[in-house]
């Protein structure tokens, strides 16, 4: 089965580089590494891909592997098995060569050699117990996968068509040596580059290796510990995502309350949920309330004192409830039911002027104008678009109009609909009484809405039904395990914008 390049992690950053002074090294994770010489170009390039085998064997997986040469430069994919598939290669332009000088038809030598035994190739080192992954082993014919075009050489004279041995060996000896160059310190290192593959901990695979047999972990938990290593990362400056339907009932909340819980838990950043409602929310109904009843309009009255350089940072307590569990802040919008305030564009700045000097994510709830000042002013602040849906098809039309209104403003806001996560979730009080052909119908609608928007946006993410979801106060470890792995990945496919 062949694979493709979107099927192999990107890590760790594999290049194999040779250089027209027939040097070559494998350069891993920014470590380099020497690859033993060879005769001729292709032997280097031999030498230097069964390094790259015996780094797939370490890792037990196919790996890819950036090529450049003196004749062109591409991608490989490089299976443990030493089995080599070409992503792409370019060749360099050909280059004419200068003519050749004429040799006269006296110079021809009288002795005649039909063939020249290759030179085997030298054998690359392998980790013991691996199986040997030396250059003769390394199928050829992908780098480069197709013959370089060179310049045909001139009609040569038929009294001169063969060169015996005796003057070739006479011609080797005859030319001075070449100095061997010596490799600079800098392009080595005796750090391990490649990390350590820690046992697998999950399914029966994380069972035995508990019992004292160690195993490898399955694709499935080195997708998930990808996606935890994607959420975990600290970015430099503070990060805004706005979670945006013009429908009600498409999951906003839920939505705001899952990618908070999940980038607090695995990030450590400071992390707030803002419900930028125009008038009153419902982020605070379904998360947990603190000691006060305090809103972005009491954050807003004291922003004063909140930007003060002598303000301390836990001075933002008293504006925000503490998700004690999910280890992330909430601030909630106006719940006076007599108040008629409508949150501004200005004060929309504000208020983000102070979150995001206490927090490094601020994760927003909005409304479902799309015209409204405040949410517009949210679209002007916002670094990743998120859109969610549930699997009904007036949420999915509400959904493309809000991206397809984005896209028609054109500059930042056409740049957020494209690189927009959409975020379809089977979440329905319908579910509790589906059971057959109905279950199977619900999930196909999913798919089909999923579908649909996925060539608009950069990513969309499936989230299964699950009850915890539906009522009440919404906590990660509440939900099914198959639920919380969807909402990593949806965590994940956000992260990946920032």
């Amino acid at each position: 089965m062949v694979s493709t390049s979107t099927e192999i992690l990107a890590f760790p950053n594999i290049k194999a580089i040779i250089r027209d002074n027939r040097t070559a090294e494998v350069v891993v994770a920014g470590n380099s590494r020497a690859v033993p010489d060879g005769q001729t170009l292709q032997e280097l390039r031999d030498n230097a891909l069964a390094l790259v085998v015996t780094e797939a064997q370490t890792l037990q997986r196919p790996v890819r592997v950036q090529i450049e040469d003196p004749e062109g430069h591409g991608e490989l994919i490089v299976h443990p098995d030493n089995k080599i598939e070409s992503v792409s290669y370019v060749p360099r332009p050909a280059r004419r060569r200068a003519p050749a000088p004429a040799i006269t038809a006296e110079a021809a030598a009288p002795a005649v050699v039909e063939t020249i035994p290759l030179v085997e190739p030298s054998t690359v080192p392998t980790q013991p117990g691996r199986g040997a992954a030396t250059a003769a082993a390394i199928d050829r014919q992908p780098w480069p996968p197709t013959p370089i075009e060179t310049e045909e050489p001139g009609p040569v004279s038929p009294a001169v068509q063969r060169i015996g041995v005796a003057e070739a060996e006479s011609a080797a000896a005859a030319a001075p040596e070449e100095p061997q160059s010596r490799r600079s310190l800098k392009e080595t290192s005796f750090l391990v580059s490649a990390p350590v593959l820690e046992p697998a901990t999950q399914g029966w695979r994380g069972t035995l290796t508990r019992l004292g047999l160690r195993m490898d972990p399955s694709e499935e938990e080195l997708a998930e510990r990808e996606d935890i290593r994607t959420v975990s990362q600290h970015w430099p400056g503070p990060r805004t995502i706005a979670v945006v339907n013009r429908k009600g009932g498409a999951n906003k909340t839920p939505t705001v309350v899952m990618l908070s819980a999940i980038l607090a838990r695995y990030s450590g950043a400071a992390t707030v949920a803002w419900d930028n409602n125009e008038s009153q929310g419902t982020l605070g109904w379904r998360t947990e309330k603190g000691a006060h009843d305090r809103s972005v309009l009491d954050l807003i009255d004291s922003s004063t004192e909140l930007l003060s350089p002598s303000t301390n940072a836990a001075e933002i307590a008293k504006f925000v409830h503490h998700q004690t569990a999910d280890k992330f802040d909430v601030l909630r919008s106006d719940e006076n039911e007599e108040g008629d305030h409508e949150v501004t564009a200005e004060e929309v700045d504000i208020a983000h002027q102070v979150l995001t000097r206490y927090y490094r994510l601020v994760i927003m709830d909005s409304g479902n104008t799309a015209r409204a000042a405040n949410w517009r002013r949210m679209i002007d602040h916002t670094n990743q678009l998120v859109v969610p849906v549930t699997a009904i098809e007036d949420r999915a039309e509400a959904a493309r109009l809000t991206l397809q209104t984005l896209e028609s403003r054109g500059g930042h806001d056409a740049d957020l609909a494209r690189n927009a996560v959409v975020i379809v979730s089977e979440s329905t009080d319908a579910k509790r009484s589906m059971t057959g052909d109905a279950l199977k119908r619900a999930k196909a609608e999913a798919q089909r809405i999923a579908d649909g928007f996925e060539p608009f946006v950069r990513a969309v993410v499936r989230i299964p039904y699950d009850p915890a979801l539906v009522n009440g106060p919404i906590r990660h470890e509440a939900l099914q395990p198959a639920t919380q792995r969807a909402w990593l990945a949806a965590a994940a496919a956000v992260a990946k914008g920032f």
